[in-house]
């Protein structure tokens, strides 16, 4: 392209001189106006990414072609680029980067930076001005732990100015504290400024979640008092070892084996994200946090996530060794084990995280619908435009399900939905006139031409979307009766119903809408490769239905050898289900061709027999594997496994070509 028509001409030559190294970069505008903060892997290569060709969202476009200048800061590693990206955001404001939206003051517990420091709670985050702990999701729970502190060690309450020259001068008096043994005087130099040092250490501790180091200490003062005859100050000791034990049993604990980490998830919709975390010390939860970010370039799932672990482990102080993460990450932390925990204990804290994420949103899009109904209308349109892939928002969809009692009377229903909320005035009933017998196909057929023939009769408005129940053989019946009333996407304008988000259909029980389908198989994940395969082949044979099985291959964090075996399952299952199927209008329009005298239930025993044969070979061959394990005559099982998910795929794949 000439100089004079390319936009980007003025950047070109600073483009290419970029280094490849970590870094951070500023687009900034004419006046001198940062517009978006971002790091990357590699300057060169992120940062002309935004100038080749045009970008598919329409803000990112608008953005890239205000850049009149890039500034850039090279940095050691990415995770060092992550931390200077996250403070530049934070002190900057570009209007184009996320927006961490977290209003809401959280109580913390903090120890203040002076003599002899007194523990108390605050709202307000001041860190210059003494140590912060937190934050913590509840007062409640802030408050538990410091009435455990204060049972546990005397600390002085009051705001006092205890200065040497003022002790040494004797300015103060000793308070009521003092007289109930919560304090023992340092405003009266009854109590050194080591000795409230040694005790304001195991206050760390203790919120820090080192229990084990707190109970460590008393258990020594119990035993030293006992030694030197001081009963009284040894069942003192012993008293708080039991207030902390009790603590610690009323703590959310995992698994002790566990140890340190930092837990991080995400859950994110079309407009905001969510990012939970929370704090695993010795095997219990001490911390949790949930930071909202509202998406303003239509950034992906990992650059939120990033910025959500860089934040929080900056607001926890964090400095553990390992981080437990919902999905991959492509961020390398010096010192730090980056995990995506895949079965056991780290998995139910994953799914923890998940479920507290998920509590979050839940309260904010309620708070939402009482403050601002239109609003929140408005975003669940817009993450149902985003999960079903619609090029429009369905403020006004359709649904269809059939049924018949034994193959005769043939009935259908619709339920209609507009903006989010069902229109029960809507509803439609209809008495299937035109076919006969257990035909789902031409049932649908009928209905999708009637309700629609209606509409544009009555010229009434006609839904952006429909949805029906059943499978690709319904799908095809809408989709073919849609287009003889000559409605398929792009032939009526504004009154086009977008038929082809018709394949985001319903499958048996399970719905497949977005993530959803993610939260409902994700147990999938925990399971082997051995467990899948012939959990995957009962689950189809009895559900007749090997979409349901196949919806498993697509969770997040399934290894290609689990899917490999999920797949093979489902093939596999679906070979047992052959006489199941064949009553079936679908099971008829599949397996018609391989009949030439028709489909008779003999002819389905004989085409089922082998494969039946050879899945009960292999169940029983696996069984037989179990029962002399015990006796170290395991028969190779890897490569037995090997060959039994190959052959019923080999198998039915010689059949169908018969």
């Amino acid at each position: 392209m000439p100089d004079g028509l390319d936009p980007f001409a003025h950047l070109r030559v600073f483009l290419r001189s970029l280094p490849e190294k970590p870094g951070i970069y500023k687009h900034i505008d004419a006046d001198d106006k940062i517009l978006y903060i971002g790091k990357a892997k590699s300057l060169k290569n992120r940062v002309n990414s935004y100038f080749r060709g045009k970008h598919d969202n329409q803000r990112l476009q608008n953005m890239v072609l205000q850049v009149r200048r890039i500034e850039f800061m090279v940095t050691e590693t990415e995770y060092e680029a992550l931390l200077l990206e996250n403070t530049l955001i934070k002190k900057e404001q570009p209007k184009y980067n996320i927006n961490l939206k977290d209003g809401k003051s959280y109580p913390w517990i903090v120890i203040k930076k002076e003599r002899f420091p007194r523990v108390y709670p605050t709202f307000q985050f001041k860190p210059r001005e003494g140590e912060y702990y937190g934050p913590y999701v509840s007062g409640k729970g802030m408050y538990t732990v410091l009435d455990l502190i204060k049972q546990l060690y005397p600390l002085r309450t009051c705001n006092l100015a205890l200065t040497q020259d003022n002790i040494r001068q004797g300015k103060f008096k000793v308070c009521l504290e003092y007289h109930l043994k919560n304090c023992k005087g340092p405003c009266v130099g009854d109590q050194t400024e080591a000795e409230y040092a040694r005790t304001l250490e195991s206050v760390r501790s203790l919120l820090k979640g080192r229990l084990r180091h707190a109970k460590k200490i008393l258990h020594q003062q119990m035993e030293e008092h006992a030694a030197a005859l001081e009963f009284e100050a040894a069942q003192e000791a012993k008293e708080r070892l039991v207030l902390l034990e009790k603590y610690q049993a009323k703590s959310t604990v995992v698994n002790p084996t566990v140890g340190d980490a930092d837990v991080f998830t995400l859950l994110s919709d079309a407009e905001f994200a969510y990012v939970n975390g929370l704090v695993l010390r010795e095997g219990a939860v001490v911390r949790g946090h949930t930071l909202e970010f509202k998406k303003k370039l239509d950034e992906s799932d990992a650059e939120l996530l990033a910025v959500g672990v860089a934040e929080l482990r900056e607001l926890f102080g964090s400095e553990t060794s390992e981080i437990l993460l919902s999905q991959p990450l492509d961020l390398e932390i010096d010192g730090v084990k980056v995990t995506v925990p895949q079965r056991g204990d780290k998995v139910r804290l994953i799914e923890l995280s998940l479920r507290n994420a998920r509590a979050y949103r839940l309260e904010k899009l309620k708070n939402l619908s009482i403050v601002d109904p239109d609003r929140h209308v408005n975003r669940l349109m817009k993450q149902m435009q985003t999960d079903l892939r619609l090029p429009v928002e369905p403020r006004y969809f359709e649904c269809f399900d059939n049924s018949n009692f034994h193959g005769d009377f043939p009935v259908s229903a619709c339920v209609v939905f507009k903006d989010g909320k069902p229109s029960k005035r809507d509803y439609r009933h209809f008495n299937v006139k035109t076919v006969e017998g257990p035909n789902d196909f031409a049932t649908m057929a009928e209905v999708i031409t009637r309700r629609y023939k209606r509409l544009l009769e009555e010229e009434q408005p006609l839904p952006q979307l429909i949805l029906v129940d059943g499978g690709k053989g319904q799908l095809s019946a809408a989709l073919e009766a849609l287009n003889e009333l000559g409605l398929s996407a792009g032939t009526k304008g504004e009154r086009t119903i977008y038929a082809h988000a018709l394949g985001l259909v319903l499958f048996g029980d399970l719905t497949y809408f977005g993530d959803s389908a993610k939260f409902t198989l994700d147990p999938l994940v925990a399971l082997g490769g051995d467990a899948l395969y012939f959990g995957a082949t009962g689950l189809t044979a009895i559900t007749d239905n090997a979409a349901l099985t196949f919806l498993g291959s697509l969770v997040e964090g399934l290894s290609d050898p689990l899917k490999y075996a999920l797949v093979a399952g489902a093939v596999s299952g679906g070979g047992l289900t052959v006489i199941a199927n064949a009553p079936n209008p679908a099971g008829q329009s599949i397996l018609k061709e391989y009949f030439n005298k028709g489909i008779s239930p003999l002819g389905l025993l004989k085409a089922a027999l082998l494969p039946t044969i050879i899945m009960l070979a292999l169940v029983t061959m696996t069984l037989v594997q179990v029962l002399v394990a015990s006796g170290g005559n395991l028969i190779l099982r890897h490569e037995l496994l090997n060959c039994s998910r190959q052959i019923p795929v080999l198998v039915r794949s010689a059949w169908m070509e018969r």
